[in-house]
């Protein structure tokens, strides 16, 4: 009678159409990878704000280079001018004007029937004791840092539902999750854009929008040189004129020294969370960031708060 051979040869043969399986699955999951990395690499339609300098204007041209179609957006439009030869297309906008918001809005809607990518990056920073800075400087800051920012969302977000898609990237700071020594006014701001985006991110997932918080540490940029200068006008003549001047002339040689971190960090995490199927909800990145905002977590509120005031 003839032998059957149950060996390992054998056995191979057994499970050969699982193995065959297995690896036309493999394959086919390798062609889907590729397929939603391309999708996500397509053109997008990205409007920008604060795109008439440092940090906005950088990724304004990295954004393009990229093949997408990017609107730059500011008061001062000449200042945008350079930007054309990278393909950006330039346009006034002043965040704090409600209807300047809406027109922008439409305007990128009516051109190119979409918007994919919106990045609240237009703000700015005024240091100042709590009682020297005039209330009206107050809210100035959050006229721009958060006002703005939510006339521009709300403008925004009727395309994006329609779309059921869209990124909405608000540029924080490691300042909305700490508190510099005399920057009240300005991490008061930069807090309510934490929380705005939470609430925002919360809300909007249902509609497949995704919200994201750019959160950078020290920058070099002329930001610190600004505030500081804010600080030090705002102290002239009162209670806190010497403590004032003593963090200024800190913040100018921070600003001045090589420990901060170069703009680009800022730039790429913009990029990645623009061309991510599913960007983080916060980017932490650039100089102390993350340091300071465990050190914040971990440390009891009075010892944090020597260190911040003994920092500069």
């Amino acid at each position: 009678m003839a032998r059957i051979d149950f060996s390992l040869a054998s056995s191979d043969v057994l499970f050969l159409p699982l193995r065959r399986y297995t690896v036309i699955n493999k394959s086919r999951e390798e062609n889907k990878t590729r397929e939603s990395k391309v999708k996500n690499m397509e053109k997008k339609v990205i409007l920008i704000t604060g795109a008439s300098s440092g940090m906005g204007y950088e990724a304004a041209k990295e954004l393009a280079g990229q093949g997408n179609k990017v609107y730059g957006a500011a008061r001062r439009v000449e200042k945008m001018a350079s930007l054309k030869e990278y393909g950006v297309t330039p346009l006034h906008l002043d965040v704090t004007d409600e209807s300047s918001c809406k027109e922008t809005v439409e305007e990128i809607v009516q051109r190119e029937g979409r918007l994919d990518v919106l990045i609240n990056n237009a703000g700015y920073g005024s240091y100042g004791a709590i009682e020297d800075v005039d209330l009206t400087e107050a809210k100035r800051q959050f006229d721009v840092n958060l006002f703005g920012m939510a006339a521009l969302t709300k403008a925004a977000l009727p395309y994006m539902r329609a779309q059921h898609s869209g990124t909405i990237i608000n540029i924080s700071s490691m300042g909305g999750r700490i508190v510099s020594f005399m920057g009240g006014w300005y991490h008061a701001t930069k807090y309510a854009v934490e929380a705005f985006s939470d609430a925002l991110r919360m809300e909007t997932k249902q509609f497949g929008i995704n919200v994201v918080l750019i959160e950078p540490g020290g920058i070099k940029t002329n930001w610190g040189h600004i505030a500081a200068d804010h600080l030090a006008e705002s102290a002239k003549g009162g209670a806190y004129e010497e403590t004032a001047n003593r963090v200024s002339a800190g913040m100018h040689k921070q600003y001045s020294g090589n420990m901060m971190s170069d703009p680009k960090v800022v730039t790429r995490a913009i990029s990645r969370a623009v061309n991510a199927r599913r960007p983080r909800p916060r980017y932490l990145i650039g100089f102390g960031a993350k340091p300071l905002v465990f050190a914040h977590t971990v440390l009891p509120t009075r010892m944090f708060d020597f260190i911040m005031t003994h920092a500069s």
